[in-house]
This record gives structure tokens, C-alpha cells and sequence, in this order.
């Protein structure tokens, strides 16, 4: 299986393209109904204005036609835990936002049962606004016995100005599908003090070690011997004879001496316990404090408003799958689970149903792993899969490269998603352009701008190019002249105008008039308003013609080149 990001809804993509039983681990992290719009922040150059914004996505659900129609579906399912509790939440709650939001998620949740192995996991995200009715609908969806956990992960410090207790904490619930799920114990470190306090000595190599008592606890007639001159102990020795003289080879008894330096024989030999064997300490908890959130100056900060840090993902990720499992997430965001999944050596599918989000997620997956490669999708996986197929075994080269499906792939893609919603199709436009979207949906908010893209070609400040996106079928001379008029209002030096209808000889020759711009440094010119067609940034043979000594760095928030794989351990 290659790696896949999907753009569309998670409904429709787990239904036609997920086959049932082919994933290991789903970690989700929806929408938490909080009435609240969340702004995607774009990086802006010093000199321009502040951080640019985007709105995201909006967090609310309302009763409607969408809801009442997957209320149906889910009343049809074959689960009839979850087709009588969903009728029992509604005769509560009513046809409000919450029972919008718990049918969205019910019947999500129902498909991402179907999708996991005998021995998957699922973890879900949430915050209190409605984990109580949460838990409700996976016990319904998963069965009262498959739940494992509930994680409190502390994910910001108290708040002065909260007008209750503070709100500091999230939710993570863990379900199984069986009992006979995978596990990898994590377990805490070792903390300072038990360090200094218990490995207090060191070996002739610089090996940390401490003592330990070789004794019987209790009575053993067969374990009393006498040992190199050392009595046996009153209820004998922890080990047989043999064991003690292996154990002795190898060097791993500790022998007291007087000061002369002689063996003391009327103490006891004791076990050298060497640190570097022990592993972590004790198995790790359900209260989660260690990994901090992501803060306005982290590296991986990407500006996606709820951007989780990759340790939170790598620990889940690492106690719940093994190297070359599937890793889903139906929610992807800015990617942290596809991020950590590649990272560990998981194959993985993220998707979301914004091109915002897969952008942004194509962009972090290479610049952290610059020997990934998108490929073009193969045709055959679009088919649905039957029911019961389970994903084969896959050589490593999937680790190599990864597909997206659902974003257009031709001209006849492009016409589809600019007819069925325009701000997708320009949001997805900018990205052939490697632009950063502009404003959103407001009307006339964008000012005749939908990407702005920020270049630098000397040691001044960075400059800026403003990207006009046409998805109707007619285009015109007029178009050009308003854009140069946006260019010339903005002080951008170049203005790109991304076109899905093919532009006239007339709107070519008024491009060209409005001139060039020359690079200081290198007195290159470059035309001040450049015609791009959607056909030809798809096909390769046009593309966006500027210097950039940052090479894209002032546009876009970059992900640091990964290192590789990270063992479950302390992470902060």
C-alpha cells in the first residue's frame, strides 16, 4: 500500500477507498463543536503586514438535511447497539448542534470500526465541550469492553483570567477492537533522584551500575550452599549453583572488601543491576504532563490553529503499532499523524476535507523527508474494496513515496472542483503556484487578491507578488488591467494571473505591456504580470517565473528536515 493523502470528505473516502480490516491504528482529533472559527496563520516577511490568516475551518454543526439523512443511515446500520442509542441521544438532546455533531461523528466512527484490524486501536482527540457524549457513542460503536483508557494530556498552564477552574487538560479516549490488540508497554523514565540515589556506582568501562540483594526471599533447602568462601544465607541464595558461577564469569557480582582490598566474607556478594539493561521505569500512566504544546516560537510550529506536537503523536503511535502497520487519521489537519507515522516507519493515510490542510501537509511531509516523492495515483485504487479485504504486506520502498487523490489531476478535475466550490478550487490553484491563500470567504475581502507570494533577490527586504485566480470559463482584458492595478495598489513588483479557461491573444498583448520587472542584483527581467493557465502548471510546461534567493522560506512556515525514527522514551 502507498502512503495516501485524500482531499474530500472522510465519510465517502473510508467507504470507497479504505478496505475493511486493513488498519492498524486510527488516531483522531475531529472538530470538538466549539462554536468557533479557527484561522490557519500564514509567516509574513518583516516589513510587511502582520501574520496573514485564513480561516481553516469553521467548528459548529447545525440540524439539517445533511444531519437528518446520516441519522437514517446509522438507524440501517448493522450495529444495533449504536442504531438504539443514537434515537435515545436525540429524544435528550433534540435536533440541535450537539445531536448534528454526534451523528457526524457516530457514523464516522462506525466506518473507522470497520476499517481496523482484529488488533487495531483507535485513540480520539477531544476536549470537555462533549466527551461525555463521546464516550457514550464509541462504547456503542466498539462495545462497553473494548475501552482501555482515558488520557488526561496537559496541554497548557492554568489561565488567570478563567472565570471557573481553569481549563488546562484534553481528553484522549483508547479503544480496541478485541482484546488481542498490539501493545508496546511505554514506560516512564527514571527520574534524577532515583538515578543518584540507587546507580551509584561505576565499572571499569564507565558502566552505570547498582547492587542488588542475592538472597532468598524465602526458604529454599536447595539454594544453601556455600559460595567462594561466603556463608549461605539463612533462607539460601537467589540463584542455583550454576547460575551464580555464569554470573560470576560474566562479572556481574559485586564482591565486598575490607580496606586492605581482600574479599570480605562476612558480608554478603551482591548483583551489579546495570543501568543501560533496565529500560525506562515504570509503566507510563493516564496523566500526561511531560509534552508541552505547541508554542508560538516552536520550530514545528506551522501555524495550523490546532496543531499538535509530534511527541504526543510518536507516543501513541509507538505503544499502539508496529514499523510498516497503517497508521489512519480521518482528520489529518496540518498532518502531525502522517508526520510521526512516516517518521517511525508506519505507512499511513491521512485525510481532510479542506485543500488548505492537504497543502499544507504536502509541503511539512517534504520539507521534513526530502527523499519523499509524490507520485500520481494509481487508477485501480480509487475501486472500493469488498467487504473483508485486508491491505497485503508491502516491500519498505512504500516508505519512499506517498500519493494524493481527490485533488484534480487533469483539466477535467479542475472544472469539477471550481464548479463545486470555488474557494477549494482557489485555495488549490495557489498551491500550483506555491502561494499562500488569501483572506477566505468574505465577501470582497480579498481586495482582487487570492495568494500572495513573498520572494527575495538582494539583501533588502522581501518582496511581494500578488496571484489572481480565475475558475470561470471566460476570461478577459479587463481582468488583466485589474490586476495590474492590484499589483500597482499593493507595491507587489509581479502579478500572476492563474487561469482555468484559456486567455485570448488580446489579454496576452495587455500583460505584456505593463512591462518587466528587473532583479537588482542580477538585472534578470521577469514579466511584470504573467499568464498562467491552469492546463499548463498541471502539464509542466508553464510555471511562475521569479528570483528567490530564500527559495519559498518567506512564504510558507517550514517543517525541519526529519532525522528519522525515535524510540518511545523521555520526550521532554
Amino acid at each position: 500500500m502507498t502512503n495516501r493523502l485524500y482531499f474530500g470528505d472522510n465519510l465517502h473516502v473510508l467507504r470507497e477507498h479504505v478496505a475493511a480490516a486493513s488498519v492498524d491504528l486510527v488516531y483522531l482529533d475531529p472538530p470538538f463543536n466549539s462554536k468557533r472559527d479557527y484561522n490557519l496563520l500564514f509567516k509574513t516577511p518583516k516589513g510587511h503586514e502582520s501574520d496573514a490568516q485564513i480561516t481553516a475551518f469553521e467548528d459548529s454543526w447545525h440540524w439539517g438535511e445533511q444531519a437528518e439523512r446520516e441519522f437514517a443511515e446509522i438507524l440501517r446500520s448493522p450495529n444495533t447497539d449504536v442504531a438504539e442509542l443514537m434515537p435515545a441521544l436525540r429524544a435528550f438532546l433534540g435536533e440541535n448542534d450537539m445531536m448534528a455533531y454526534l451523528v457526524m461523528m457516530a457514523n464516522r466512527l462506525l466506518e473507522l470500526h470497520r476499517v481496523l484490524k482484529p488488533t487495531g486501536s483507535l485513540y480520539l482527540h477531544c476536549d470537555p465541550t462533549a466527551s461525555h457524549y463521546l464516550k457514550i457513542v464509541l462504547d456503542g460503536v466498539f462495545g462497553v469492553m473494548s475501552y482501555q483508557n482515558e488520557i488526561i494530556w496537559k496541554r497548557t498552564t492554568t489561565h488567570s483570567d478563567s472565570k471557573t477552574w481553569s481549563r488546562v487538560a484534553d481528553t484522549i479516549f483508547f479503544y480496541t477492537k478485541t482484546s488481542n490488540f498490539t501493545w508496546n508497554t511505554p514506560r516512564e523514565a527514571h527520574n534524577e533522584e532515583y538515578l543518584s540515589t540507587k546507580y551509584k556506582h561505576v565499572d571499569e568501562s564507565g558502566r552505570v551500575f547498582r547492587l542488588d540483594n542475592m538472597t532468598s526471599p524465602n526458604p529454599r533447602p536447595n539454594m544453601m550452599y556455600e559460595w567462594r568462601g561466603y556463608a549461605s544465607p539463612e533462607k539460601g541464595w537467589r540463584y542455583e549453583r550454576a547460575t551464580m558461577q555464569k554470573l560470576h564469569d560474566e562479572d556481574r557480582i559485586w564482591y565486598p572488601r575490607m580496606k586492605d582490598g581482600t574479599e570480605d566474607t562476612s558480608k554478603r556478594p551482591q548483583l551489579k543491576r546495570y543501568l543501560d539493561e533496565m529500560g525506562g521505569g515504570g509503566v507510563m500512566g493516564t496523566i500526561w504532563t511531560d509534552i508541552s504544546p505547541i508554542n508560538s516560537q516552536a520550530q514545528e510550529r506551522l501555524g495550523y490553529p490546532t496543531q499538535k506536537p509530534l511527541a504526543l503523536l510518536e507516543r501513541i503511535i509507538n505503544a499502539s503499532s508496529n514499523p510498516g502497520d497503517v497508521v489512519l487519521d480521518p482528520f489529518c489537519g496540518c498532518g502531525t499523524a502522517v508526520h510521526a507515522a512516516q517518521k517511525l516507519d508506519r505507512r499511513w493515510i491521512g485525510i481532510d476535507i479542506t485543500h488548505l490542510a492537504i497543502a499544507l501537509i504536502e509541503k511539512r511531509l517534504k520539507d521534513a523527508f526530502p527523499y519523499l516523492n509524490r507520485v500520481k495515483p494509481d487508477k485501480t485504487a480509487r475501486v472500493a474494496p469488498g467487504v473483508g479485504a485486508v491491505a497485503e504486506p508491502e516491500a519498505p520502498e512504500y516508505m519512499q513515496q506517498f500519493e494524493v487523490i481527490g485533488t484534480p489531476e487533469d483539466l477535467d478535475g479542475a472544472r469539477d472542483l471550481a464548479q463545486r466550490d470555488k474557494y477549494q478550487f482557489q485555495w488549490w490553484a495557489c498551491s500550483l503556484v506555491n502561494a499562500q491563500p488569501y483572506q477566505g470567504k468574505k465577501k470582497g475581502a480579498d481586495g482582487g487578491i487570492d495568494g500572495l507570494i513573498f520572494f527575495q533577490d538582494d539583501k533588502g527586504a522581501a518582496k511581494k507578488i500578488v496571484v489572481s485566480v480565475k475558475g470561470g470559463d471566460n476570461v478577459n482584458v479587463a481582468m488583466v488591467r485589474d490586476l495590474a492595478h492590484v499589483v500597482a495598489r499593493e507595491k507587489a513588483e509581479i502579478g500572476l494571473f492563474v487561469t482555468l479557461a484559456d486567455p485570448s491573444k488580446p489579454m496576452q498583448v495587455e500583460a505584456v505591456k505593463e512591462g518587466f520587472y528587473a532583479s537588482p542584483d542580477t538585472g534578470a527581467q521577469f514579466p511584470k504580470i504573467q499568464i498562467l493557465t491552469i492546463a499548463g502548471l498541471l502539464d509542466g510546461s508553464e510555471r511562475a517565473r521569479y528570483p528567490d534567493l530564500a527559495q519559498g522560506g518567506h512564504t510558507f512556515k517550514k517543517a525541519k528536515v526529519d532525522q528519522g525514527k525515535k524510540d518511545q522514551g523521555k520526550l521532554f
